[in-house]
């Protein structure tokens, strides 16, 4: 009796083991399984642009035509509000207002920035 135990304990292991690799990854986990990498969110963008000097995030607003064209709108003032208030200011609803090619760019210029990959 007792072995007949182990062999359907082992056969259940072997069958729950052998149903959750058959199932099809779910979109988060795909991109993670291909090799692509993954976006980081808007809250993280907007951490990363607020820890950079002015110097360099101003160069990262004005390589991002999105970003640039909202603090353009103000003219003059709005460069003086944004050099005040960069690192406090809200950025996560502009960052999600990019479409895919300038947010990737925006992505592209922080990692150069930061000298990270």
């Amino acid at each position: 009796m007792p072995r007949r135990t182990c062999v359907v304990v082992v056969g259940l292991f072997c069958a729950a083991t052998f149903a959750a690799s058959a199932q099809s990854p779910t979109d988060g986990n795909r991109t993670a399984a291909t090799g692509m990498a993954v976006a980081p969110d808007s809250a993280t963008l907007e951490k990363e642009l607020q820890r950079l000097p002015w110097v360099k995030f101003r160069a990262i607003i004005e390589g991002v035509p999105k970003l640039k064209a909202d603090v353009d709108r103000y003219g003059p003032t709005g460069w003086k509000f944004v050099e005040v208030n960069y690192q406090s200011y809200g950025w996560k609803k502009n960052i999600n207002k990019l479409d895919d090619k300038q947010r990737s760019l925006l992505v592209q210029l922080l990692r150069q920035a930061t000298g990270s990959r």
